[in-house]
């Protein structure tokens, strides 16, 4: 059914005279939603059935035709704006249709920074947890950076950060963050000491582990070639709507672009 025309969505890309294939394939089991791992390698094209596709799309009843082919005035308060579901195209695009049109996602970028942000919450509501190393590590600095780091304890503390001085230029590292774990830990160490000097404060635990947490997310994340199932696509587009700054990815490229009925006319030259 024609839906009502409006803009070019911002970020939406301009029309080109390249030609997609689509080949469909079988749909798949029933989706178990985003957080279960292990979903199946798919074909090119994941398309649901025509009978699930007729029940996701029921909402778009209410925009039958009227007479004289004008879509009828009925609110669209049933449509999320992400639309629903309608194919996956070659294990990296969703295909969705919402009321003014297409929408086109990169599935693992959308992924990836609502994995992100869930991280990130969990870390700021328990705060940053560490952890004991096995085997204290011994770092050698400066006779100030010992200083410092013997008279900052709770600021180091509140970083997940536990030093203790065992020599006039030895200090002896026994907790470190545990997303940090694995982290360059004398350098980390040397760069806190060195903002608290300077500053008084250290944002560099906080940055570390922000580049630890989107490195987590992006692993984490659905990769190309994961065949979805129209639950799991459709869960993901209504975790997008409810994620912070979702439209961009952790690396600054947009998860989504829309495509309204304007742009599609245009690009098949209807009306003219």
């Amino acid at each position: 059914r024609r839906l009502a025309e409006s803009g070019v969505g911002e970020g939406a890309p301009r029309p080109n005279s390249g030609l997609v294939e689509v080949a469909a394939v079988a749909p798949g089991q029933a989706g178990m939603g985003m957080s279960v791992p292990g979903l199946g390698v798919g074909g090119s094209v994941a398309m649901p059935s025509t009978g699930q596709v007729a029940q996701q799309l029921a909402a778009y009843a209410r925009f039958s035709e009227a007479p004289g082919g004008q879509a009828a005035a009925t609110s669209a308060s049933d449509i999320p704006p992400l639309g629903f579901a309608l194919a996956q195209l070659h294990g990296v695009y969703i295909l969705a249709q919402n009321e003014k049109g297409l929408v086109l996602v990169d599935m693992h970028a959308a992924h990836e920074r609502i994995t992100y942000e869930r991280l990130k919450a969990g870390q700021a509501g328990q705060g940053i947890r560490s952890q004991n190393l096995l085997v204290p590590e011994s770092l050698n600095v400066s006779e100030r950076e010992a200083d410092l780091a013997e008279s900052a304890t709770e600021q180091l503390d509140a970083l997940g950060i536990r030093c203790d001085r065992s020599g006039p230029e030895t200090l002896l590292v026994r907790k470190v963050p545990t997303l940090l774990q694995n982290a360059d830990i004398a350098e980390l160490l040397r760069d806190v000491l060195s903002d608290l000097g300077t500053q008084g404060s250290s944002t560099r635990v906080e940055s570390e582990m922000d580049e630890v947490l989107s490195s987590m997310a992006c692993h984490g994340s659905v990769r190309a070639n994961r065949r979805l199932t129209l639950e799991e696509m459709n869960a993901l587009l209504r975790d997008m709507e409810r994620t912070e700054r979702s439209a961009q990815c952790n690396h600054g490229r947009p998860t989504w672009v829309q495509l309204d009925m304007g742009a599609l006319d245009r690009l098949f030259l209807r009306g003219r």
